[in-house]
């Protein structure tokens, strides 16, 4: 099958956010059982946050301030110097150290997910620089004007029926799903999210992410 025959998966992520590394994960496995392909795009929780930071418990406000910048900038400076194709890589990169290893959003992890993506360690020049930060609120506004302030990261957009894309904030799931599951998550996603009016379905979390 010709890239030009599948279904093009717009992916906005966070690279703090385990939630978004799990969602990911599983939309790896629907690429490998439906014919889609997957476009991956920088979204900031530092950004979403920024109107209510003061509101937030203080780890997160900690999280949110200028080390929540730094992958997000690295990943852009990339992005902008290497290409799209870069980014995909450099994510799985940094999920890998940052959530499955659990080395955390440190500069040290960072430059480590550089080296193993294949790019210049130096990119971590740009991680306390504010060289790209248009650039990366550009692509966060792009990701959250489809689905509205209220969500966060992930977001995927889809062609829907009409062509128009239909975006939608999640699915929040762990374990990532794999094989023949992975697509009955994907096409019950796709069911609800292209059903005029539908808006949510939720209920509360009762385990962590569980990286596999």
């Amino acid at each position: 099958m010709t890239t030009a025959e599948k279904t093009p998966v717009d992916f906005w992520f966070d690279p703090l956010c385990p939630w978004a590394w799990m969602t990911s994960r599983w939309m790896l496995e629907v690429e490998k059982v439906r014919p889609v392909e997957v476009h991956w795009h920088v979204m900031s929780l530092a950004v979403l946050n920024e109107p209510k930071v003061d509101e937030l418990p203080e780890q997160y406000r900690e999280l949110l301030g200028p080390k929540g910048w730094r992958p997000v900038r690295v990943v852009v400076a990339a992005q902008q110097k290497y290409g799209d194709e870069v980014v995909g890589k450099l994510y799985t990169a940094l999920g890998t150290r940052f959530h499955n290893r659990g080395e955390g959003p440190t500069l040290e992890a960072i430059v480590g997910a550089l080296e193993d993506a294949g790019l210049p360690p130096e990119l971590i020049d740009y991680a306390d620089q504010d060289t790209y930060d248009a650039e990366v609120r550009a692509s966060h506004k792009e990701g959250i004007e489809k689905v509205g302030q209220d969500v966060g990261t992930p977001v995927i957009a889809v062609p829907g029926a009409d062509g128009e894309q239909v975006a939608f904030f999640g699915p929040v799931v762990t374990p990532a799903p794999k094989g023949e599951a992975a697509a009955r998550l994907w096409d019950g996603t796709l069911l609800v999210a292209s059903t005029p009016g539908f808006y949510e379905i939720k209920r509360s979390r009762t385990a962590g992410p569980i990286f596999d």
